[in-house]
């Protein structure tokens, strides 16, 4: 086995763990990037009625092993970030050779990652069943950020989304959507406790797959996991009432963003046919709810679309909504993917409506895009790839 090659500008793999070897030359099918697949990738797809259990369980109760070996594999799954059985070195060699006939550790069949000009990488995911997903990774100075998916394909069908355009294929279980930041963290040669902010921003809309998403969100609270701090973890929603209520009650401390994108019903329900189900009052009284009971504040995206939602009077009545509740808006210019059918507002535009809302006394930041040169849309690769 040979330590894996590195990305431009990343750190290099943590040297008391050996990595499998990958083909670094191997381009992404379409893309021309770099492809990072593990040797022993499997090359038939694998029925899910016929897989072993993942090993990504609550540790270190129901871990296999005895006693402090329990400990142990949770340090090499959660601190070390193990991906072979052969690299937990301090568990006997008996152990080791058993636990393969029980187990699993990789969701995945295939992970291609494509390195962006600007520090991110996009990752695509092809899972056991043929379906693929989608995480970002994003390197600042202050932190390292990942941006996972929570289905494959998305319900939604917002217009101005890549994923929407995909249509729904099913719900990521937990461990296929904790095992994006396991994959990442391994792939950039982090730790995965390097890993301090996820965002569940990816594919999918995480309130419709409940379950799994906090399956997840709770091992990665959880002091033998990832033990992360869930004022690092923030969840984005379309807008299910329901389902940001259900959280608030969970009391899982986390963030939310809601994405909102419209100031009105009518011209939210042009661009996101979920708004035909739900209105803004009824979100909103929702997210009042939810801030209510966690005191976290919330983050209200807006993708700023040409002739859309971009006119300045907009953005007063999108203050006028927000008003009494501790909010900040994240103003996104449109990640332009092939066949959208809306184009993104011009900088100029972007800066007068985010100068509307700064004198209306709302907080707001305009986040720009990173990784457009290799397909930062969400479900851009996977589009391409379907």
């Amino acid at each position: 086995m040979t330590p894996r090659g590195k990305l431009s500008g990343q750190g290099a793999v943590p040297t008391t763990m050996k990595r499998p070897t990958f083909d670094l030359h191997a381009p992404a099918p379409g893309e021309g990037g770099a492809c990072y697949v593990p040797a022993q990738a499997p090359e038939t797809v694998v029925l899910p009625d016929e897989r072993k259990p993942i090993l990504l369980p609550e540790p270190p109760d129901e871990l296999p092993g005895k006693g402090y070996r329990k400990g142990q594999i949770a340090s090499w799954l959660y601190k070390k970030g193990a991906r072979e059985w052969g690299e937990m070195t301090d568990l006997p060699r008996r152990l080791r050779e058993a636990l393969p006939a029980e187990w699993r550790i990789s969701e995945f069949a295939l992970v291609q990652a494509l390195p962006s000009s600007d520090g991110s990488v996009k990752y695509l995911f092809t899972l056991h069943d043929g379906s693929r997903t989608e995480a970002v990774y994003l390197p600042y100075a202050d932190r390292k950020t990942v941006c996972i998916s929570s289905q494959v394909g998305c319900p939604a069908g917002c217009t101005f989304c890549a994923t929407g355009k995909m249509g729904f294929g099913r719900n990521l279980t937990g461990p296929e959507i904790l095992d994006q930041i396991l994959a990442v963290a391994y792939h950039q040669g982090l730790a995965p406790r390097e890993i301090r902010n996820v965002v569940l921003m990816g594919m999918g809309e995480p309130l419709l797959n409940y379950e799994n998403v906090t399956w997840a969100v709770r091992r990665m609270l959880n002091k033998h996991a990832l033990a992360m701090s869930p004022r690092r973890i923030t969840l984005s929603t379309v807008g299910i009432p329901k389902g940001i209520r259900r959280l608030a009650a969970d009391d899982l401390g986390v963030k939310l963003a809601l994405s909102l994108h419209a100031p009105d019903d009518e011209t939210r329900k042009k661009i996101i046919p979920t708004a035909h189900r739900y209105t803004i009052a009824e979100i909103m009284d929702a997210v009042r709810a939810y801030f209510d009971r966690t005191k976290r504040r919330v983050t209200i995206e807006y993708t700023m679309l040409r002739g859309v939602n971009d006119r300045e009077e907009q953005a007063r009545e999108l203050a006028r909504i927000l008003k009494g509740l501790v909010a900040h808006v994240n103003l996104i210019p449109f990640n332009p993917w092939e066949g959208a059918p809306v184009a993104g507002s011009g900088k100029k535009r972007i800066q007068r409506f985010a100068a509307a809302l700064e004198r209306a006394g709302v907080p707001v930041t305009v986040r720009w895009s990173r990784g457009v040169d290799v397909g930062a849309a969400c479900g851009q690769l996977a589009l391409k790839e379907n």
